[in-house]
């Protein structure tokens, strides 16, 4: 077990994406879907209230969507201007907020704070990056009927839980480095062949385990970057369908999970 880390900065994500209407906030009848209401407070609400009962003081939202940025500053949060992507705004943010940062989403609805300190006091005190991830068997126990996009490795088959910590200034070197990683989310054999020829080959052998490659890619780098398995497999849920929020509501239902209501800050003088 490790040493409690000190609790860092959290960024939000909650810019805008290009294109047609998110479909999420056009099924509510809202601008953006940070916005959307669950049990009674509008979805970043709810992940602000986690980080601040997790024992995170300063929390800065990065958004483009004047309604987004207002409810920010009501929440007491700063508002950095979103970038011309996720990876972009995290790069911005870190700039702007220094490390240890903490990246979240604004649609990670049912986002805990026991998730939060749990990932914070499991990922290895040397990582410069450590990033979260749930097991099939995990996410599968907590949502049976789910189905979702994982990556396939030795150890596991793993989803992404939209918690990252940037432990160092030095984790500025995987933001580039995770967009691929991401991107290449349904054909892990690439993830494996941008470590070279002997890691492509242990993939294809069915010997190339999530953690490794994730390692791997931190030293071509230059930095540790590690693998945190969550504990909680609804740490993988979040809101990018409309099927995704009645799902949320619904378990939101269940688990009498919503936290504490927050005290709004006046921005009135």
């Amino acid at each position: 077990m490790n040493t409690p880390v000190p609790a860092p900065t959290a960024l939000i994500l909650a810019g805008s994406r290009p294109g047609p209407p998110d479909a999420v906030a056009a099924s509510e009848g809202v601008w953006h879907k940070a916005l959307v209401m669950l049990s009674g407070q509008p979805m970043l609400s709810r992940v602000v209230a986690a980080l601040r009962e997790a024992g995170i003081a300063r929390i800065a939202v990065s958004a483009t969507d004047p309604q987004v940025m207002d409810l920010a500053r009501q929440l007491g949060c700063e508002v950095l201007l979103a970038a011309g992507g996720p990876s972009a705004s995290v790069a911005l943010g870190l700039e702007k907020l220094g490390a240890p940062l903490l990246v979240t989403t604004g649609d990670h609805a049912l986002l805990r704070p026991e998730w939060v300190t749990d990932f914070l006091n499991d990922a290895p005190l040397h990582c410069d990056v450590a990033v979260l991830l749930a097991r099939r068997e995990v996410i599968e126990t907590a949502m049976p009927e789910t189905r979702r996009t994982y990556l396939r490795f030795a150890d596991g088959h793993w989803s992404g839980c939209n918690l990252f910590l940037l432990a160092s200034d030095r984790a500025s070197a995987a933001i580039e480095v995770w967009k691929t990683v991401e991107a290449d989310r349904k054909r892990p054999w690439r993830i494996a062949a941008r470590l070279g020829l002997g890691m492509l080959a242990r993939y294809a052998l069915g010997r190339l385990t999530l953690a490794a490659a994730i390692g791997g890619l931190g030293r071509r780098i230059g930095i540790t970057a590690c693998l945190v398995a969550a504990r909680d497999g609804l740490a993988a849920v979040d809101v990018d369908k409309p099927q995704d929020l009645a799902d949320a509501r619904a378990i939101i239902a269940t688990r009498h999970a919503a936290p504490p209501p927050i005290t709004y800050i006046s921005s009135e003088p």
